[in-house]
């Protein structure tokens, strides 16, 4: 106050924090004049009140900020906090207010927009009679007018409107506030230019009109008809406002109005009939928001930022007005949308892109707005079947698929999908759609964009038709023979689609082949015909990997290797239980590309993104081919665990506890052989030095502890327990003080109850006279004690709900 320049911003801002946090420490024991101490300095020096309203923001983050989480002592502290200040000093504070506002708000306009700031935030938690009474709401209402006020007072007024009070008293404010804004001109929407403060102004009528709704349902709740009656009526009269705000071509404007829009559909949903009005008020609403869903000229398809994010995001809310206009007259949405979507498409060629792209978007939003059971939407309600079959006729039929525009083509490749079982009904468009899908329109568009979506759309596509497809397999196979070439680096070719896209092109050829009516015969020359240009690309790529000196030529032809590993697990997805790889006679070529990518395992260069592949392939073998994967196991095993890191070791273990599971006693030899080695590889990386302060090498050996872990309970839970019991008395021993040490050192309490339970499991197998010798001396000599050690460990937190696990399987355990 006495400084002769006033103190940066930020200095003023700390300032107050520092005193919120004094006063947060001492109000309540030693400084209970914290408020009134101030306000004695202060007076209305500008400079004091202005440090005086930062100090009282300040609290208020501190006792009442929504965005940070308190502990319950915390919580406590503020409660007692807030109920002594309500008690003290909150009616001279509230005085102080009125005060700085009266002084301040014709030569002032900051100090009084900061002083409408604190109003706003102290009504959530204050008495409201305060300020909800003549002299602070003429005031307020009176900022209204203001230019240079009102934003700040319509935030302070929907904070008041949106405090919880007594519906008919709600009810009350909020109409004499509506009745004081309309007077003075502010319901007239169309005479200001304003967007910031039309922004705040639809918050203020969003929030009166959802206070209006929350009175009303409460008073059908109590019984009093007639004050829901005065209640309803007071909503109906803010419905054209909130159309006027919803259609405005501010999308912020617009945006703040679809709560009071989504509250008011759910009260017509409840009414047993509606008026004439109310019905008008439905169709507005719908026109409203299907003109609203329309891009913008400004939309930048090719290069979204943050403002083609906020709209996506709006697009998101309107959608779920569409959804509340279906529950309340699903025949007039239905209607609506066919009038636009008919008259749209008549002339799309002339029509402008986000007309045409809406058009279709109406669509495609009926699915969801119109739900029926797995898609059945053309079949039980003829009414509704028949308006969307005409519509999707007229979609496929139209030729829009081939508009100049990317958002419309992505718009019509995604309907189509969403309404696959239109083809059921009207197979015959299906090869109109297939070569949208496979030419210039989809697959092979200009935009990377398109491709991408439309590869993932193709394989969905293709799957949902499944058997209707089998006219047309070999002809769509070999129009996508090109998107199937894998690209090598040295070819200096910019392939049409991505390795992630050419993933789904993969898995559709599966599923066509796998799907087909062919015989097994005709199935295996085809799988064959896909996969034999990967295993030929990959012998020779693998033999420059192994050539190649430039470490960036070598990563990229690993990366090359490791997508033609890829592409052949995924096709590997068509098969089902009802369609096996030996069923349709396809074992012998993926036994092929196992002993075609196997050799990779032994490459000393890039080995971790050529054994990633490699594993990820071996797991979808198992599954697929069952126990002719087999033979392939040992050796794969043994590649494996050279020169493994933590990494390494931690991704391989599941790989062999699928093994363990699946095959049991069957790879017993397997197991015997392979258990020493691979335990003696995870002991040596879990026993390397690592510094003290190295998080990341600290999760690795905590990640690789549990694989460890995870292993042996994988043995002893699949009946193995004597691949274990075999590996001599010393490597037993050391086995098992490993699981102990798990049990009750290590503050990890997923493997804590890992440890507990092969222990419980252990007891179980072994407990008897055919245990191991030993064995009995050993569970009261250690694992008995482990059971107490564990809970009494300093790091064994009782507040965490995996160590209460380990406490309850350790206590019956020891029963």
């Amino acid at each position: 106050m006495l400084n002769p320049q006033p103190e940066k911003t930020f200095i003023r801002n700390k300032a107050a924090q520092v005193f919120a946090l004094l006063f947060v420490t001492e109000y309540l024991t030693k400084w209970p004049k914290f408020f009134f101490d101030i306000l004695s300095v202060v007076d209305l020096n500008p400079r004091g009140v202005d440090m005086y309203l930062r100090i009282l923001m300040a609290v208020d983050a501190e006792l009442v900020d929504r965005d940070v989480v308190h502990t319950s002592e915390e919580a406590r502290r503020n409660t007692l906090l807030k109920d002594t200040m309500r008690e003290q000093c909150i009616p001279s504070l509230v005085e102080s207010w009125y005060q700085i506002l009266q002084n301040y708000q014709y030569n002032n306009s900051e100090l009084t927009c900061q002083c409408l700031e604190v109003v706003g935030a102290y009504v959530s938690w204050i008495d409201l009679s305060l300020i909800a009474n003549e002299r602070f709401i003429n005031m307020l209402l009176g900022h209204m007018s203001v230019e240079v006020l009102r934003e700040e007072a319509c935030d302070c007024l929907f904070e008041i409107v949106n405090k919880g009070m007594d519906p008919i008293d709600k009810t009350k404010l909020v109409e004499s506030l509506c009745q004081v804004l309309q007077s003075a001109g502010l319901f007239s929407i169309d005479q200001e230019d304003d967007v910031d403060f039309l922004a705040r102004f639809s918050k203020l009528v969003n929030g009166m009109g959802q206070a209006l709704i929350a009175s009303w349902t409460k008073l059908i709740k109590n019984g009093d008809m007639k004050s829901a009656q005065d209640a309803l009526q007071a909503i109906e009269a803010k419905v054209a406002l909130m159309l006027q705000l919803l259609i405005h071509e501010d999308d912020d404007i617009s945006s703040n109005i679809i709560g009071f829009c989504y509250d008011y559909l759910h009260i017509l949903k409840q009414l047993s009939a509606l008026s004439d009005q109310q019905k008008a008020n439905v169709e507005a609403i719908m026109l409203a928001v299907m003109k609203k869903l329309t891009y913008d000229e400004e939309y930048n398809f090719e290069n979204e930022g943050e403002d083609e994010a906020m709209f996506v995001e709006y697009r998101k809310q309107l959608k779920l007005l569409l959804d509340r206009l279906a529950q309340v007259s699903p025949e007039l949405l239905l209607a609506s949308v066919r009038r636009v979507f008919n008259t749209t498409l008549q002339n799309w060629q002339t029509t402008r892109f986000m007309e045409v792209e809406v058009a279709i978007r109406l669509l495609y939003m009926l699915a969801e707005a119109l739900p029926v059971s797995h898609g059945a939407h053309f079949s039980g309600d003829v009414t509704k079947a028949t308006a969307l079959q005409d519509m999707m006729r007229t979609l496929v039929t139209s030729g829009v698929s081939a508009y100049q525009h990317t958002s419309v083509t992505l718009e019509f490749f995604e309907t189509v999908v969403r309404y696959e079982k239109f083809f059921a009904v009207e197979p015959q468009h299906i090869p109109t759609v297939l070569m949208a899908f496979l030419d210039h329109r989809g697959l092979r568009h200009t935009s990377p964009k398109v491709r991408s979506r439309t590869a993932y759309l193709f394989s969905r596509f293709v799957k949902s038709l499944n058997k209707q497809m089998n006219p047309f397999i070999e002809d769509v196979l070999n129009r996508i023979q090109d998107l199937l070439e894998l690209s090598p680096p040295e070819n200096g070719y910019q392939a049409l689609l991505s390795s992630d896209d050419q993933l789904f092109i993969y898995e559709t050829a599966g599923v066509l082949i796998v799907n087909s009516e062919y015989s097994a015969e005709r199935k295996q020359v085809l799988m064959r015909n896909l996969l034999t240009p990967l295993m030929e690309k990959f012998k020779v790529l693998l033999e420059k990997l192994m050539m190649a000196q430039d470490e960036d030529r070598q990563m990229a032809l690993a990366d090359c290797l490791n997508h033609a590993v890829g592409f052949a697990s995924r096709t590997s997805k068509a098969f089902s239980n009802k369609q096996t790889v030996k069923q349709c006679g396809c074992s012998e070529v993926y036994l092929d590309c196992l002993q075609t990518f196997l050799p990779a395992l032994s490459c000393p260069l890039q080995k971790e993104v050529l054994r990633s592949g490699v594993r990820t392939f071996l797991h979808r073998m198992i599954i697929c081919l069952e126990e002719e994967v087999l033979p392939f196991i040992p050796s794969a095993s043994e590649h494996m665990l050279k020169d493994c890191e933590a990494k390494d070791l931690q991704e391989f273990i599941p790989l062999i506890n699928q093994i363990t599971a699946k095959f049991k006693t069957q790879v017993s030899p397997f197991l015997q052989q392979m258990f020493m080695p691979l335990l003696h590889a995870i002991f040596e990386v879990l026993l390397l030095p690592a510094e003290e302060n190295d998080q990341s090498a600290a999760l690795e050996k905590q990640m690789l502890r549990r694989s460890y872990f995870a292993f042996l309970q994988t043995v002893t839970g699949s009946g193995m327990s004597e691949v274990i019991a075999n590996q001599g008395a010393e490597n037993v021993e050391r086995v098992l003080f490993t699981v102990i040490q798990g049990a009750v050192d290590y503050p990890d309490p997923i493997a804590q109850k890992t440890c507990f339970i092969i222990l419980s499991k252990l007891v179980e197998l072994w407990g008897g006279k055919d245990g191991p010798v030993g064995f009995a001396d050993f569970v009261y000599k250690h694992i008995v004690p482990a059971c107490f050690l564990a809970p009494l460990k300093q790091t064994f937190d009782l507040a965490d709900a995996q160590t209460v696990l380990v406490c309850i399987i350790d206590g019956v355990f020891f029963l």
